[in-house]
C-alpha cells in the first residue's frame, strides 16, 4: 500500500535554511570565531608501567617555556599555547591565506593511579610532550620474602 505525502514547500525551505545555518556555524567555528583564537584539547597518550604513569601529549607549535603542568593528588592538567604575531605587524601585508592562528591547548585528566609529583620527569621534543610520573610508594605492589622453618 502506498501513502501520499502532502508537499509542503515552506517546509524545504525550512529545512534547507536550517543547512545553510549549520554549514555556516561549522566554517566559524573551524576557523575560531572572529579573533581567530582556537582552544581544545591536546591529544594525549597514557600508559602505565610498573614503576610509571607515562602521559604523551602533541602541542605543535608550542615553545617548551610556553607549557604548564600540574598534579593535584590524582589529577593532571596541561597548558600550553603559540603566540601569534602582532596585529601591527600585519598592517604591511597583504594576506592571500591566513590559516596558521594562535592556539591555546589544555588538558585535564585523571591519573590512573596515585603519582609522586616531585620526581616528575617533562621532555619537549619536536612538539610533543613526554611526562614521566613515578608512582607514589604507597600504590607500588610490595613482595613479602616467605622464610621456611
Amino acid at each position: 500500500m502506498t501513502m501520499i505525502t502532502r508537499w509542503e514547500p515552506f517546509r524545504e525551505m525550512r529545512r534547507l535554511h536550517d543547512m545553510l545555518d549549520r554549514s555556516v556555524d561549522d566554517a566559524w567555528l573551524r576557523q575560531g570565531g572572529s579573533d581567530g583564537d582556537l582552544e581544545g584539547p591536546a591529544p594525549i597518550d597514557v600508559y602505565e608501567t610498573d614503576n610509571d604513569v607515562v602521559v604523551k601529549a602533541v602541542m605543535p607549535g608550542v615553545k617548551a617555556d610556553e607549557i604548564s603542568i600540574s598534579v593535584d593528588r590524582d589529577v593532571l592538567t596541561l597548558r600550553g599555547e603559540t603566540k601569534s604575531e602582532k596585529e601591527e605587524k600585519d598592517m604591511d601585508r597583504a594576506y592571500h591565506f591566513r590559516e596558521i592562528r594562535y592556539r591555546r591547548y589544555g588538558r585535564s585528566l585523571r591519573l590512573p593511579t596515585l603519582v609522586d609529583s616531585d620526581k616528575a620527569k617533562a621532555e619537549f621534543e619536536d612538539g610533543i610532550l613526554t611526562l614521566t610520573l613515578p608512582k607514589a610508594e604507597a600504590v607500588k605492589p610490595k613482595t613479602i620474602a616467605v622464610k621456611a622453618k
